[in-house]
């Protein structure tokens, strides 16, 4: 089976193979510089909760015309787990590219992001970092700003002290820079130069007073509506604040939603990831905080998608699948 008849299959042991978190992050910026230039364009991200909103049914995607592909990615987030999966297809017939599995993706592509907004909008020789959150994504956004940023010092908070503990000793074994557990926020961000906080938290924790001028802040974590990270009073210090995309933001961001309400003026202020990096300008010396609000966005998935099944092709990775066939309906 092979062309036309046949798609891909590409699971995680051959996605770890095929490329790093480090080697994503120029993918990611090829996907924002089509979004840019008009080429790529993102679905609206969409979800619906149940379960007393512990669970969460997750749907995005994008448009990539340059590659001539399009996907969609999915997820049921419950208590159990969950199994993101991406689907390419041809954007010219519509028919299956590949399925992806999308844990590894996922980590990339989230923590690429930021290693592209710490790459634009950190100083240049912005090397402590604070990180709020011990989750499953952390060690990831962790290594994402590593790879932009040559990182001195890290330091790390979350509530649950042997859960900190216990992300201070795997880090550890993956990091040669020092790695430090805090127990407040405030030890936490005191001082550092980047701040990334990736949490579920349901109010915010984080106010403009705790970050030093020059601070760069990735805020990943809340990514539905009934979350926040941080307090109003950051907007209020920030000349530079840039989202990965700004529709998600507008409908899903607590925090920007009550910052910015129905003002589309003051939204005109808020720019894509894609213009930062299509501008190739980072902050300047009188730069006081700038902030990135990630919610996950269809571009960088596929873009992820793109790259990883190039890769996947030209190394012989994956397993083909047949290409599925339209059957004759039974009507009685």
């Amino acid at each position: 089976m092979t062309g036309r008849d046949a798609a891909l299959w590409i699971n995680e042991a051959d996605i770890v193979k095929l490329i790093s978190l480090r080697e994503a992050i120029p993918a990611l910026e090829r996907g924002l510089l089509q979004e840019n230039s008009g080429t790529a364009a993102n679905m609206s991200k969409t979800h619906v909760p149940w379960n007393q909103n512990r669970s969460t049914l997750h749907a995005i995607g994008a448009v990539m015309q340059a590659d001539g592909i399009v996907g969609t990615k999915t997820w049921a987030h419950t208590p159990g787990g969950a199994c993101p999966l991406l689907i390419l297809f041809s954007s010219e017939t519509g028919a299956l590219i590949a399925v992806i599995e999308a844990f590894a993706l996922g980590q990339m592509r989230t923590a690429g992001v930021s290693g592209v907004a710490t790459r634009w909008m950190a100083g240049k020789d912005a090397n402590d970092m604070a990180l709020i959150g011990t989750g499953k994504q952390s060690l990831a956004q962790v290594a994402g700003v590593f790879a932009v940023r040559a990182l001195n010092r890290l330091r790390v908070y979350s509530p649950n002290r042997e859960n900190r503990e216990a992300f201070v000793e795997k880090a550890r074994k993956q990091f040669s820079f020092e790695i430090l557990s805090v127990d407040t926020v405030e030890k936490a961000v005191e001082g550092a130069s980047i701040v990334t906080l990736v949490t579920r938290a349901r109010e915010a924790f984080l106010s403009a007073s705790m970050l030093s001028r020059g601070c760069h802040l990735n805020a990943v974590g809340a990514i539905t509506p009934e979350r926040q990270e941080f307090m109003q009073d950051v907007f209020d210090r920030s000349d530079i604040i840039a989202v990965d995309t700004v529709d998600s933001v507008k409908r899903l961001s607590s925090e920007f939603i009550e910052q910015y309400g129905n003002d589309e003026t003051r939204w005109n202020t808020v720019r894509p990831l894609s213009a930062l990096v299509a501008d190739s300008k980072g902050r300047t010396a009188k730069t006081d905080l700038s902030l990135f609000k990630a919610m996950g966005m269809g571009i960088s998935d596929l873009a992820l998608g793109v790259e990883i099944l190039a890769r996947a092709r030209s190394a012989g990775a994956g397993q083909t699948i047949p290409q599925p066939r339209k059957a004759a309906v039974r009507l009685v």
